[in-house]
C-alpha cells in the first residue's frame, strides 16, 4: 500500500511538472495537441493538458545576427571575388517558421548565396566595389520578400568585405599610388605655384611702397628746400644787403666750386665779375674797365666818345 502511495505521489508530480510550463520574455512556443498545431504560447506562465499536448523548442523572437562564410562570385567581366555577407533577421510568426520551413537559418543563407550571385553577377568589378549600398538594398528586398512567408522578416543585410583576386589586388595597388603619387604631384606644384605667385605680389607691393616712400620723400625734400630759399630770400631782401655783403658773399662761393678731385674744369659764373667789380668800389673806389682789361676809369671819360 505504501509502494502505490510513493508511486502515485511521483506520478502526480511528474504530471505537475509537464503541466506548468513558463515561457521567457522574447521567446515563443508552439503547442501541438495529438500532433496537430494546437497554439502558439506567449511569455508567461501557462498550463499544458499531459501526455496530451507537446511543446516544441521555444524561438527566439529577436533579431538574430547571422554571418556567412565567404562566397566565390563570379562578375560580369569574368572575375571570381570572395564576398562575406551579414544578415539581420526576425522571427515574426513562430507558427510559420515551424511549420513552413525546416530551417530557416539555412534556407537564409542559400537564399542569400543565390541572390548575391544573381545580383553581383550583372555588375563588373568596379561597380562590385563601389556599389555595396545597391547591392545590400537588392539583396534585403529579395530575401524579406522571399522569407516573408516563413514567417521571418529581414532588416538589413550587409557585405562584410569583398576580396578580388590577389593578382588585381596588386594591380589595384599599383593604381592607387600611382593616383596618390599624381595627386601628391598636383599639390606640391600648386603650392609652389601659389608660393611663387605671393612672392611676386609680396614683392611688387614692397617695390611699390619704397617707390611711394621715396617719392614722398623727395617731395618732403623739395619742399624743404624751396622754403629754406624762400626764408633766405626773404631775409635778404629784408635785410637789404649792400654791395659789400653780396662781393663777400661771391667770395665765399667760389671755393667751392672746385671741390672734388674729379673736378678738372669749372666755369666762373659771369655774377663773379660784378661780384669783383664790387669788391674793388669797396676797396679803390674805382672801376676797372671793361674793354681795356685794366685802369682806372669814371663816368665821365667813359661817356666821352
Amino acid at each position: 500500500m505504501a509502494i502505490v502511495l510513493v508511486v502515485l505521489i511521483v506520478f502526480v508530480i511528474i504530471v505537475l511538472v509537464r503541466s506548468v510550463r513558463i515561457i521567457p520574455q522574447a521567446r515563443a512556443g508552439v503547442v501541438e495537441r495529438l500532433g496537430k498545431y494546437q497554439r502558439t504560447l506567449n511569455p508567461g506562465l501557462t498550463i499544458l493538458i499531459p501526455f496530451v499536448d507537446r511543446l516544441l523548442p521555444l524561438l527566439d523572437l529577436r533579431e538574430q545576427v547571422v554571418s556567412f562564410p565567404p562566397q566565390p562570385v563570379i562578375t560580369e567581366d569574368n572575375l571570381v571575388v570572395s564576398i562575406d555577407t551579414v544578415v539581420y533577421f526576425q522571427v515574426t510568426d513562430p507558427r510559420a517558421a515551424t511549420y513552413e520551413i525546416a530551417n530557416y537559418i539555412q534556407a537564409v543563407e542559400q537564399l542569400t548565396t543565390t541572390t548575391l550571385r544573381n545580383v553581383v553577377g550583372g555588375l563588373n568589378l568596379e561597380e562590385a566595389l563601389t556599389s555595396r549600398d545597391q547591392i545590400n538594398g537588392q539583396l534585403r528586398g529579395v530575401l524579406d520578400e522571399a522569407t516573408g512567408r516563413w514567417g521571418i522578416r529581414v532588416s538589413r543585410v550587409e557585405l562584410k568585405a569583398i576580396d578580388p583576386p590577389h593578382s588585381i589586388q596588386d594591380s589595384m595597388e599599383k593604381q592607387m599610388r600611382a593616383e596618390r603619387d599624381r595627386r601628391a604631384a598636383i599639390l606640391t606644384a600648386e603650392g609652389t605655384k601659389q608660393s611663387a605667385i605671393l612672392t611676386a605680389e609680396g614683392q611688387r607691393q614692397a617695390s611699390i611702397l619704397a617707390a611711394e616712400g621715396d617719392a614722398k620723400a623727395a617731395i618732403l625734400r623739395a619742399d624743404g628746400e624751396a622754403q629754406a630759399i624762400q626764408k633766405v630770400f626773404d631775409a635778404i631782401h629784408k635785410g637789404n644787403p649792400d654791395q659789400k655783403l653780396l662781393a663777400y658773399q661771391y667770395l665765399q662761393t667760389l671755393p667751392k666750386l672746385a671741390e672734388g678731385s674729379s673736378n678738372k674744369l669749372w666755369i666762373i659764373p659771369s655774377e663773379v665779375g660784378e661780384a669783383l667789380k664790387g669788391i674793388g668800389n669797396a676797396l679803390g673806389g674805382t672801376n676797372p674797365d671793361p674793354r681795356s682789361g685794366g685802369g682806372h676809369f669814371d663816368e665821365e671819360s667813359a661817356n666821352q666818345p
